[in-house]
């Protein structure tokens, strides 16, 4: 099943993002590389800063996309102000 999962940072938290970045790469390369359909930072309206992740991805259920989310070293490390899981029917 698909889910859209959007996280969106704390203000004034990109040193977080930035100091947990490698951790989190690797834990979503590791466990979720296969059964990502797109992902990436969202950016800062200058371009310069990134502020947020989305995750467009086929995952077993609804607590399987909350266990992906909350194990996510950002998370641990405290970098999001909320996180939406919703899901997603792929259309085009």
């Amino acid at each position: 099943m698909l889910f859209y999962i959007r996280c969106v940072d704390k203000p004034g938290h990109l040193h977080v993002r930035k100091a947990n970045r490698d951790a989190h790469l690797a834990y979503v390369k590791e466990g979720y590389a296969d059964k990502i359909v797109a992902a990436g930072p969202t950016l800062d309206p200058d371009l310069e800063g990134m502020n947020g992740s989305v995750f467009i991805i086929d995952l077993e259920d609804m607590t399987a996309a909350e266990t992906m989310t909350a194990n996510d070293p950002y998370a641990k490390a405290g970098l999001f102000e909320s996180v939406v899981i919703r899901p997603f029917k792929k259309v085009f």
